[in-house]
């Protein structure tokens, strides 16, 4: 295994006509997910959980949309970080709709991370049926304060050395689809104590084994989540060695390969729910009269939907640049951060203005607005809140100043 984890997203996809492809999934959302979806008010539990999932990946598969980001050896697409921004975005458009084509988090960041950095034989026992659909999985990082959480350097949970692997002990929270996940990427401490900011470590692990326990489903205001944000407890996990993902003490490095990624297929799918409320405000304001004319005709409701227009072309401008430097296989840290930040942000404003602008309906279940308000405000804090990553964004940008002066 290299030292130096392997970044790259790969070149745009040959073979494949991407508006196409992006056209053909729009309409498989809206004439199969979106019904699902409405019947639920976006609550996937009710709508039926993993049993729906799997209904709605079988139809995708045979439509030939399954897994459009994964590797095309394991049954995927195998579409470039570029091409799968406006396919990503026209699954979002049902809050079921990256869940239907297997791009929901956390599996399709987990397949990234599986792509980049697992053997041959870890990818051939985890990635290959993950892509498939024939399971789901979790990555196990989040814990109780005062662990991991906005600082991963806080890591609690460990992992000693036993005779023939290793022996995980310790919490973590908020772990996304680990009801029902058929393995789990843990990450635990290997050297150094919390606090410190390396000695951490991913390790595989199937999810029905002894020693690990997942607990309560933490109730949240986001519903669209096949498997919920649970508690899980490593008891004395005993994984073999070459259940390690990547290498010993590197664990930290490694999860870079897919955090700036994953952030960015965040914002893909988001933005596709975003441009869903904000069509929606538009033809109900084109069509509802009020004060004598069009409420579209009125010069505050002109506003909201001028303002929407401009953050939904802007935060697609970042998502592309970063997807971009992605492809080119550049870490992208700032390039990944400020979409993260603006995207999250404007997403919310896109979709709080088309709640306003359909007064009583917007906060109605007659319409997607107040659930697609619901799943998207958390994301301002999932994959980092904004706050960290503005203090991010400026200790780079300070660093590069002060090194311009050296020079």
């Amino acid at each position: 295994m290299s030292s130096a984890p392997d970044i790259s997203t790969g070149t745009p996809s040959a073979g494949q006509d991407v508006p196409a492809l992006a056209a053909r999934t729009q309409e498989f959302v809206h004439d199969v997910v979106m019904p699902a979806e409405d019947r639920s008010d976006g609550d996937v539990t009710l709508a039926g959980g993993d049993g729906l999932r799997r209904e709605l990946q079988a139809e995708a598969h045979r439509r030939g949309l399954l897994a459009p980001h994964a590797p095309v050896e394991h049954g995927g697409l195998g579409l470039s970080m570029s091409d799968r921004a406006r396919v990503f975005e026209a699954a979002g458009r049902s809050l079921f709709g990256a869940m239907a084509i297997n791009a929901a988090a956390p599996d399709e960041g987990n397949m990234h991370l599986l792509a980049h950095v697992a053997t041959p034989a870890q990818q051939e026992q985890y990635l290959a049926p993950l892509v498939r659909g024939e399971v789901r999985s979790s990555f196990a990082m989040t814990e109780p304060a005062p662990g991991a959480g906005s600082d991963p350097a806080a890591l609690s949970t460990t992992a000693t050395r036993v005779p023939g692997g290793w022996r995980i002990d310790g919490r973590k929270t908020f772990i996304t689809g680990a009801d029902g996940a058929g393995f789990l990427i843990v990450m635990a401490r290997t050297r150094g104590a919390a606090g410190e900011r390396d000695g951490g470590t991913m390790f595989l692990t199937p999810a029905d084994v002894p020693g690990l326990q997942v607990g309560r489903h933490v109730p949240t205001m986001d519903r669209s989540m096949v498997g919920g944000h649970c508690e899980v407890t490593f008891d004395g996990l005993v994984v073999p060695e070459e259940a390690v993902l990547g290498e010993v003490d590197a664990g930290f490095r490694y999860a870079q390969v897919r955090l700036g990624p994953a952030r960015m297929t965040h914002v893909m799918r988001w933005l596709g729910a975003a441009v869903r409320a904000h069509e929606v405000a538009v033809e109900y304001a084109a069509g509802r009269m009020s004060f004598g004319g069009a409420l579209a005709d009125q010069g505050l409701a002109q506003q909201l939907i001028a303002d929407n227009e401009i953050d939904l072309a802007g935060t697609r401008a970042l998502l592309d640049v970063a997807c971009a430097a992605l492809d080119a296989g550049s870490p992208a840290s700032q390039e990944t951060s400020i979409p993260k930040v603006f995207g999250g942000e404007a997403i919310d404003r896109v979709v709080d203005r088309a709640m306003q602008l359909c007064g009583g309906l917007g906060v109605s279940a007659d319409l997607p607005i107040a659930r697609i308000a619901r799943e998207v405000r958390p994301f301002r804090i999932y994959d980092g809140p904004s706050e960290v990553h503005r203090f991010a964004i400026a200790k780079r940008a300070a660093k590069a100043a002060r090194r311009r002066a050296s020079s």
